[in-house]
């Protein structure tokens, strides 16, 4: 069960080893592009293209034809990894239970976006974990944990590819060990637990107010998406990729341009000063700071906000 990209490694795994998939759940089609057109999952395009025959896309999870289908299949065990929260019903069908693939070292980063908040908060290090499905969101019992460093400027998009392959991997570990009924349960301790909670657009929009090294780590956080931006004159700018020049206090109110050049657009912070590396104007493609200055006039002085 699952939908985006991060579940594909998993899967593919899963494909390879001595264990048997027997059918795969996903989001409906969804309407994509300039056309709008219908557009499967990742999952549901993997599922296709390896000749898998069960493909379920239920609108409700409670579906009383969904739940039929899945008795009938009679899996041994459900794999959840991104998809959405399971009613009770189907996370307790099979015989073994239901697990999941985590992005981060639960207890911490229980919720959604556990891979963006992970470098927004400036973690050193996370990890995957791999858990049995309860009735509380992400709280189950731990079968497996691994730790991995968090890179210096890594963006959330690098970590979730790392993640995504460390994922596939402990996950064949644990249906290994389930298998073999040496499945070994740790229960998490609650009073660890810290949120992930979905991304709005209100937590993409820098406004500079923040130490140097916060406002860095926000934008590598929401690269590439959901997207960090500011806006200038009235315009979005998109912003992937930032380093830190200063961490002291500076001239200038947060957000104030203090020094460009045909390759430097430094931005004062509170305190402390970023230098944009990836940016984007709306509507065009993701350029290095000194192709985006060739086209884009901004002067010392002047804001983002």
């Amino acid at each position: 069960m699952g939908t985006p990209e991060f579940a594909i490694p998993s899967l593919q795994k899963v494909r390879s080893s001595r264990h048997r998939i027997v059918g795969i759940v996903t989001q409906p089609d969804k309407p994509r592009g300039r056309g709008r057109k219908l557009q499967p999952s990742p999952v549901k395009r993997f599922a296709l293209e390896h000749g898998i025959d069960h493909i379920w896309q239920p609108f409700s999870l409670t579906d009383q034809n969904f739940l039929s289908d899945l008795h009938k299949v009679k899996a041994d065990v459900f794999v959840v990894v991104a998809f959405r929260v399971l009613p009770d019903v189907v996370f307790s069908l099979p015989p073994s239970g239901t697990i999941n693939v985590h992005p981060s070292l639960l207890p911490q980063f229980r919720g959604a976006a556990p891979i963006n908040w992970t470098i927004i908060n400036g973690e050193k290090e996370t990890g995957v974990t791999i858990i049995r499905i309860t009735r509380q969101v992400d709280a189950g019992g731990i079968l497996l944990q691994k730790k991995v460093p968090v890179y210096a400027d890594e963006t959330a998009g690098h970590l979730h590819d790392r993640l995504a392959a460390l994922g596939a991997e402990l996950l064949v570990q644990a249906l290994d060990q389930i298998h073999q009924g040496k499945a070994n349960v740790v229960p998490q301790r609650d009073e660890l637990a810290t949120p992930a909670p979905k991304l709005q657009k209100e937590d993409c929009h820098i406004l500079f107010h923040y130490p140097a090294e916060q406002v860095k780590n926000r934008i590598h956080g929401l690269s590439p998406f959901p997207t960090a931006f500011s806006n200038f004159k009235g315009e979005r700018i998109n912003l992937y990729r930032a380093k830190i020049i200063k961490s002291g206090a500076v001239e200038g109110a947060p957000g104030t341009v203090v020094r460009v050049n045909k390759d430097e657009l430094w931005i004062a912070c509170n305190p402390g000063i970023v230098s944009l590396l990836e940016v984007q104007k709306e509507g065009k493609k993701r350029m290095v700071i000194s192709e985006f200055l060739l086209g884009f006039s901004i002067k010392q002085g002047e804001r983002l906000e």
